[in-house]
């Protein structure tokens, strides 16, 4: 039991992860066009997610019907990304953080719905601490006028990615409890390399101009690689990992994790400042993670 619950909490590894992408897109836009690095960030996510699959899952048959749904998470994942990337080059840093809280609600809303999942007091409990913590550091950290300030568009596109990635995440739990997280999330993946690199033209032909100095030095591979190794690989990996033993409902609790962990990188890489704020969010935040994982 405890090696299951150990398991099922892997998706904060993929929220603590995901705390730095924030930082690391947002300079990697200056450097590269949005959905060029996003594409780029697929590519190595697929290089290094399908060989991990061949070496250690059995031959697969999969079915016309299976097939479709892994598609179907291609869609969902390459409209997340689409919206978020390019939400994140039109937002400031308080729209960016804030909204990426409404995802668990996305997460929680689509679990319950599609897949039939119990909305018990002890997950309605610990999602609202989770999430009031949460804003507490934000509150705590950013200008919340400066909310109202940035892209009305930009801020459309973030609350569009938070919901496709739930359907991602929700849609994927048949696939991940027929097989698994590995091969779902690898199949999704693959499935969406062409999706996004069909968009790399699109993006040309609207801004030639971003595309005469994409520079390839140290910095932007390392950011690539970030993106995609880490990421992308290794966090939804994590990510629906955690749904092999808990719901999904469940598992987006976690989320709340990733800004706050995007401000401690802050203050540990960038000496930025905190207030008390972060303490009173960081334990509200731990007691509500804990009363969802403990409730499993």
């Amino acid at each position: 039991m405890n090696r299951e619950r150990v398991l099922a909490a892997t998706p904060l590894l993929a929220a603590v992860i995901w705390g730095g992408m924030y930082v690391v897109s947002k300079w990697g836009f200056e450097q590269v066009p949005p959905l060029t690095l996003a594409f780029a960030r697929i590519v190595v996510g697929a290089a290094v997610l399908y060989p991990a699959v061949r070496a250690t899952a059995p031959a697969r048959s999969f079915s016309r019907r299976e097939w479709r749904q892994f598609g179907a998470l291609a869609v969902w994942l390459t409209a997340a990304l689409t919206t978020q990337f390019v939400g994140t080059d039109l937002t400031n840093a308080s729209q960016g953080s804030l909204l990426t809280v409404v995802t668990p609600i996305f997460v929680i809303g689509l679990g319950v719905t599609v897949l039939d999942e119990s909305l018990t007091r002890r997950k309605v409990g610990g999602t609202a601490l989770a999430c009031a913590g949460t804003l507490v550091i934000l509150a705590g950290q950013y200008d919340v006028t400066a909310v109202t300030g940035g892209s009305v568009v930009g801020a459309a596109l973030l609350l569009a990615s938070a919901f496709c990635f739930g359907g991602f995440t929700v849609f994927g739990k048949p696939l991940i409890r027929r097989y698994s997280a590995l091969e779902t999330a690898t199949y999704a993946t693959v499935l969406s390399v062409p999706l996004f690199g069909a968009l790399v033209p699109v993006e040309f032909a609207l801004s030639p101009a971003a595309f005469e100095s994409v520079p390839t030095t140290a910095p932007v591979v390392g950011a690539v690689l970030y993106l995609g190794l880490l990421s992308t690989a290794t966090a939804w990996y994590c990510w629906y990992k955690g749904m092999e033993y808990a719901d999904a409902s469940a598992v987006a609790v976690f989320f709340f994790a990733q800004p706050v962990v995007g401000i401690s990188l802050g203050v540990l890489l960038l000496g930025e400042r905190i207030g008390p704020e972060f303490a009173v969010g960081g334990v509200l935040l731990a007691a509500g993670v804990l009363l969802v994982d403990t409730g499993e």
